[in-house]
């Protein structure tokens, strides 16, 4: 979120309720200027970019399969993923964001939905991205998202998840153009890898990288998979 000018207030050190709609509201309301604002960061990320690359050659090596990218806002990572070889499709809480990335590619398929709550099948997903996808989460909750991300997943799936680094709540009231209300949460990373294998996936690899330009904290990525039951 913090990738153009926002207004902001520093957080409280009590915990706060994840706010769903809220965060649909928000989200629906700078959908459009969201998709002209980011639709081409990837393209100055060499390290996320990277992190991407190895969650698709892994998902390819395993046999592949379906992935979802939970949270997908226009789509702008689902359509990089379908570049690595994926077969992924996308699924977001704004039914605004998921009208714009319909438009903006047709040929993916792109769905209304929560992450606490998947219309999706147990352990059919060959990986799920979850692109800075928990932000608007307190870090209390997370482990509901993570045990539902290990349901969806299939043996031997994988889970990338991006997220920014830190211990704190920023409340934003301006972003993309608009007045907002939105919560966002910054994460250890240790502590996301601790909550990840507590929800039974194991981690495979761990990035942390330093703030760029127009970012205000490090950035982290978490691969993990699905074990495979033991023969």
């Amino acid at each position: 979120m913090t990738s153009h000018p926002v207004t902001s207030h520093p957080s409280t050190s009590h915990p706060v309720p994840s706010r769903p709609d809220a965060t649909r509201a928000s989200y629906d309301t700078v959908a459009v200027d969201y998709n002209e604002l980011l639709k081409t960061e990837l393209e100055h990320k060499p390290f996320d970019r990277a992190m991407l690359a190895a969650f698709a050659e892994k998902v390819r090596d395993g046999g592949g399969g379906q992935v979802a990218d939970l949270g997908c806002g226009p789509g702008r990572v689902t359509i990089h993923l379908e570049g690595l070889g994926l077969d992924a499709y996308g699924v977001d809480l704004s039914p605004r964001m998921v009208a714009v990335a319909r438009r903006s590619h047709p040929h993916l398929r792109f769905e209304v939905g929560t992450m606490t709550d998947l219309d999706i099948e147990d352990a059919s997903l060959a990986g799920a991205l979850v692109w800075y996808s928990t932000v608007h989460t307190p870090l209390e909750e997370l482990p509901l998202f993570f045990r539902e991300f290990h349901r969806i997943l299939a043996p031997g799936g994988h889970l990338l998840i991006a997220f920014k680094v830190g211990d704190e709540r920023v409340h934003l009231d301006h972003a993309y153009g608009h007045d907002l209300d939105l919560d966002v949460y910054r994460f250890p990373p240790e502590r996301v890898a601790e909550l990840l294998r507590e929800a039974g996936l194991v981690e495979v690899a761990r990035l942390v990288r330093e703030a760029d330009a127009h970012e205000n904290t490090p950035q982290a990525f978490v691969l993990a998979r699905r074990p495979e039951p033991p023969v």
